[in-house]
């Protein structure tokens, strides 16, 4: 059986996530991710992005 081969294509990488004001959680996992650049560990800063990311926030609620 013939195996076929599809091209992959990548977009552009999500730009990383800003810490939500005032949240003490995300600005301490930004400074994480910014020493993890300065020291050259992409994957370090990327498991930060994550966190921020799902770092739960309470959402505001709907003005009826």
């Amino acid at each position: 059986m013939a195996r076929t081969c599809h091209p992959v294509h990548l977009g552009e990488p999500a730009a990383d996530p800003e810490p939500v004001p005032g949240c003490d959680v995300c600005m301490a996992l930004a400074r994480q991710r910014a020493e993890a650049y300065a020291n050259g560990d992409k994957s370090k800063a990327s498991d930060r992005n994550i966190e921020i990311r799902r770092h739960p926030h309470p959402h505001p609620k709907a003005v009826r």
